[in-house]
């Protein structure tokens, strides 16, 4: 079984597993990291996202051998050394922009991966970079308003 030398939030992991075994089964079943969701399975709801050199990818479908020495960032490597919620997770607790939950990994890496090449985006820009992120509890207008707090607050 071949190794993997991972860069995940900042640290290095090792992991013995088969070449295609998706990247959000290593960060859940190896690594205990559960901000990512299992959603659909076929990278199309967003829920399993994560920063792969800080751009917004689906986990679901990404063979770990593909990932090589990239930098990988979940929903809890956001959070600062202190201790500090991201500045994107903080707006969506005050602008209460969950209701199941389900998406908002999803929704958070999405955000931070615009917020980090886009510091004052419009909303249609945000609607552009949410759009592979599926919600069915209909908190859209709270998620475009916490993310536009959290760009005014970087």
């Amino acid at each position: 079984m071949p190794t993997y030398h991972l860069n995940i939030n900042g640290s290095k992991s090792k992991i013995d597993t088969e070449a295609d075994t998706p990247l959000l089964y290593i960060l859940r079943d190896y690594l205990e990291l559960n901000g990512p969701k299992f959603g659909c399975g076929l990278s199309q709801c967003g829920s399993c996202a994560v920063l792969l050199n800080g751009k917004p990818t689906n986990s679901c479908m990404l063979p770990v051998s593909s990932i090589s020495d990239a930098e990988i960032t979940t929903l809890e490597g956001l959070e600062s050394a202190e201790g500090l919620l991201h500045p994107v997770q903080q707006a969506f607790v005050n602008e209460q922009a969950a209701q199941c939950g389900y998406c908002l990994n999803g929704m958070i890496m999405s955000a931070v991966g615009l917020l980090n090449t886009n510091s004052n985006p419009d909303e249609k820009e945000i609607r552009n970079a949410l759009q592979g992120n599926l919600c069915r509890c209909g908190t859209h207008t709270r998620i475009i308003r916490a993310i536009k707090t959290a760009a005014k607050n970087l």
